[in-house]
């Protein structure tokens, strides 16, 4: 059996042409996803916004934790299509090395991006087809099993920290509810330790003394 199930034996070419083939597929796929999210995103802000005015913080923290798991999937989309990318180019160099040395070569980054590639749910089936074929061409070493066995238990959905839900219902209450980000407060007065005031008092006590022996003497 051929790639992705075909009866045929092909060609390196043939081979890294079907694999750029397939990267750009999955890439379309993964754009979707993100603009899809992004437009759930957009209504749940102004969910928010509206429970806000009615004074529903209870309401406000779900919909402001819904947000920050919205922004972690799409930046976890955009780092799946950075590594596709990096395949794609790979495989394009390994066409230009091909014409050269009339083989496919190992390369490391393909390596790595796979490994990545195949904790997404959304191509891992395609992503693991994939890594098989390549495998036997030669382009990547066996693949770790316990990375495959880890495909569903990376969790990047977490429950968001209250920082991070603070922050959000600050960024979209104009202020109204959660705290300003802590670069901002870092840069408030910091307050003075019990010591430290009671030695500025008595300084202040001892140049009120001075200044009315001053007056006094100007008025004898």
């Amino acid at each position: 059996m051929g790639l992705f199930g075909k009866d045929n034996t092909k060609s390196p070419k043939d081979m890294v042409n079907d694999w750029s083939h397939k990267l750009r597929k999955e890439g379309y796929v993964l754009e979707r996803q993100i603009k899809a999210i992004q437009r759930e995103e957009e209504k749940t802000k102004r969910q928010l916004k509206d429970s806000a005015k009615k004074g529903e913080k209870a309401a406000c923290s779900i919909l402001a934790k819904e947000i920050l798991n919205s922004r972690k999937a799409v930046n976890r989309l955009y780092a799946s299509k950075a590594h596709l990318n990096s395949i794609s180019m790979n495989m394009k160099n390994q066409l230009a090395t091909l014409r050269i040395a009339g083989a496919l070569e190992k390369s490391t980054d393909v390596m790595k991006s796979m490994q990545a590639l195949i904790k997404l749910p959304d191509i891992q089936r395609t992503m693991m087809e994939m890594s098989k074929e390549m495998m036997k061409a030669g382009i990547i070493e066996e693949m770790l099993e316990d990375t495959m066995e880890s495909a569903f238990d990376d969790d990047e959905m977490e429950d968001a920290a209250q920082e991070e839900i603070d922050k959000v219902l600050y960024e979209l209450t104009a202020g109204q509810l959660g705290e300003a980000p802590t670069a901002v407060t870092d840069t408030l007065p910091t307050r003075v330790s019990e010591p430290a005031a009671e030695g500025a008092t008595a300084a202040a006590g001892s140049d009120d003394e001075d200044l009315m022996a001053k007056l006094e003497a100007l008025r004898s």
